[in-house]
């Protein structure tokens, strides 16, 4: 076994093994092996089935999927599992941050779950956190311990650069004003042009676009948002440029939550593809129209090795930024 074997040991939980088998290659490790199963009644149970006494544990897992409270109890008991078997330092490498919508109180008697989440994470023992592309970057300041708080930006934009399309002609859309900032960051780097819409939300779980600032005709339109759940929003965005005369319309996200029409949606929507990273598990059956997954395995596996080495992650978090 080398040195960094011996002190840094990867699991993944049960949500995106696929992934954390990535990430293990990138790295050159293999992942460790921990025994997940459930008691008849649902309970979650698990066991490491080898030491980790005196190691950096990562725990890799996305809280999503259909049993998404199911997900984030896995980590959680991972997590307490591992300081029980005097693990030096445990990060949660949280691929996707389930419940970080409700980061505010929108309306009287509301949850603050992002919260809420990040207590549960500190109760467990966890030391770190490691994710990507949260629903909000203030988000981090839920937490009393070392947050690594990546992006996806740079991998989408060599995606669509690879593509050859034309500069003068592409412009990236903000599908809500909240997501703008991020968008001034994918046009920068595709040195394209930048529209932003207006989002309302009429109830609970539904959204429409009521307000198109900026000029995309005869433009090939990139949305770019930080997840798709139902795809309502987004199909709506995407039809909403194509009344205004777009020429072309792609999607790009992070996370591809896709609960329930969203595949159908997708499908069917007026856009040339759908660009999605696997921090959700997205069907390979579900990847031969529309939608393309882009990993963002070589992006964790280089912050781990550089957390684990003490080296610096700052240009992963922004590469305008890096120090």
């Amino acid at each position: 076994m080398t040195e960094m074997q011996k002190s840094m040991a990867l699991f993944s939980g049960s949500v995106s093994p696929e992934l954390a088998d990535k990430i293990a290659d990138v790295l050159g490790v293999e992942l460790g092996k921990v025994k997940l199963e459930k008691f008849a009644n649902g309970e979650i149970y698990a066991r490491y089935l080898e030491s980790v006494r005196g190691a950096d544990v990562f725990l890799i897992q996305s809280v999503a999927g259909e049993h998404v409270n199911d997900a984030l109890m896995e980590l959680l008991i991972m997590a307490d599992a591992a300081k029980r078997a005097s693990a030096r330092t445990v990060t949660a490498v949280i691929t996707h941050y389930g419940y970080a919508r409700q980061d505010r109180k929108a309306a009287a008697r509301e949850p603050i779950t992002a919260k809420l989440v990040a207590n549960l994470i500190a109760t467990a023992g966890i030391n770190r956190v490691m994710t990507i592309d949260l629903h909000q970057g203030q988000i981090q300041g839920f937490f009393d311990m070392p947050v690594d708080h990546l992006t996806a930006l740079p991998i989408l934009a060599d995606y669509f650069k690879a593509k050859n399309l034309p500069e003068d002609k592409m412009c990236v859309v903000s599908p809500d004003v909240g997501r703008a900032k991020a968008a001034k960051k994918l046009s920068d780097m595709l040195q394209a042009d930048l529209a932003i819409m207006h989002k309302g939300r009429p109830g609970h779980n539904k959204a429409e676009i009521t307000a198109l600032i900026g000029d995309v005709e005869g433009k090939i339109c990139i949305i770019n948002d930080d997840m798709i759940d139902t795809g309502g929003t987004i199909v709506a965005a995407a039809s909403t440029l194509k009344a205004n005369g777009a020429e072309a319309v792609y999607i790009c996200c992070t996370h591809p939550v896709f609960s329930g029409p969203a595949y159908d949606r997708l499908e069917n929507a007026p856009v040339e593809e759908v660009v999605v990273c696997d921090t959700i598990p997205v069907p390979l059956e579900r990847q031969t129209g529309k939608i393309k997954v882009v990993s963002v395995a070589p992006l964790f596996a280089r912050a781990i090795a550089n957390v684990y080495g003490n080296g610096s992650v700052s240009e992963l978090f922004d590469p305008d930024f890096a120090l």
